[in-house]
């Protein structure tokens, strides 16, 4: 059978195409080889800042019952009424408290939102947290933008030197904050970097990311 000009055309685009695919086909095993050493190489980054303290440790809340939001008709003001922890998330927050005691990090504060989940992830992970509405999800409210710019304005006078300011919040939150989507129970390490002009808040440089096994 013979091809006409056009198709002689789409096949020559086809092959050329074919061999960059397969080239990029055979590098990924390259690739997923360098893939754990790179990501125990961020974990060993961000424990090590935990450690030195001047940093902040944004914890999404950890594992909930399944569902996504919260159920219509919640309240703040009745932890019934939300999506909550489940007994995983329970252990997994305590874990979180262990993590901090066993490499001996002290934290300057811990803040979190108003939702139960996140506060009761902090209080079963540190033992405390003093609310802060600037973390309360923005799932649905559209405010992210305000909202972060207030936690970058509020976190120098939270912290302490040498200690770890822990924020404990939403994925919504902390994507806004950083550029990063950690699961539930993933945190997010950073430090901050203040602006040469003081009129503007701080901005946060991600470190690395911590998911406990």
């Amino acid at each position: 059978m013979m091809l006409g000009p056009a198709a002689k055309r789409f096949f020559v685009l086809l092959l050329r195409e074919s061999k960059y695919t397969l080239r990029r086909f055979a590098l990924l095993p390259i690739a997923l080889l360098y893939l754990p050493v790179a990501t125990q190489a961020n974990a060993e980054a961000a424990w090590s800042a935990l450690k030195r303290g001047g940093y902040v440790l944004l914890l999404r809340h950890t594992e909930t019952v399944a569902g996504i939001g919260d159920p219509p008709g919640y309240r703040l003001d009745d932890c019934k009424t939300q999506r909550n922890l489940s007994p995983a998330g329970r252990a997994q927050a305590r874990a979180w408290g262990k993590a901090f005691a066993d490499n001996g990090i002290q934290t300057s504060g811990v803040f979190s939102s108003v939702w139960c989940r996140c506060v009761d992830t902090a209080v079963l992970a540190f033992g405390k947290a003093d609310t802060w509405p600037a973390l309360n999800s923005h799932f649905d409210s559209g405010s992210g933008e305000l909202q972060a710019q207030q936690v970058r304005g509020g976190i120098s006078a939270r912290m302490k030197p040498s200690k770890t300011l822990v924020l404990v919040t939403h994925q919504v939150n902390i994507t806004a904050l950083t550029g990063r989507t950690p699961a539930m129970g993933e945190a997010v390490v950073a430090r901050v970097v203040h602006s040469a002009d003081l009129s503007q808040p701080p901005q946060l440089d991600v470190v690395g990311m911590l998911k406990l096994p």
